[in-house]
């Protein structure tokens, strides 16, 4: 005789799987630190201040 199974359960099983799979997906892709978020800011704040230093004409902002 076949197992009877709930097909509801076995539908929201089916997503709780994929949701998780796609949870730890955007973890990898998208988790950072806040210690990484803030030294990647501040690595973008100096490059910027260099930047500034180095123009030519520097009371023209940027176009």
């Amino acid at each position: 005789m076949a197992e009877i199974i709930n097909l509801n359960k076995a539908r929201k099983a089916k997503a709780r799987v994929t949701a998780e799979k796609q949870a730890a997906e955007n973890r990898v892709r998208f988790g950072r630190s806040k210690a990484q978020k803030q030294q990647d800011a501040a690595e973008a704040e100096a490059m910027r201040r260099k930047l500034d230093s180095l123009r030519l004409d520097p009371s023209e902002p940027d176009a």
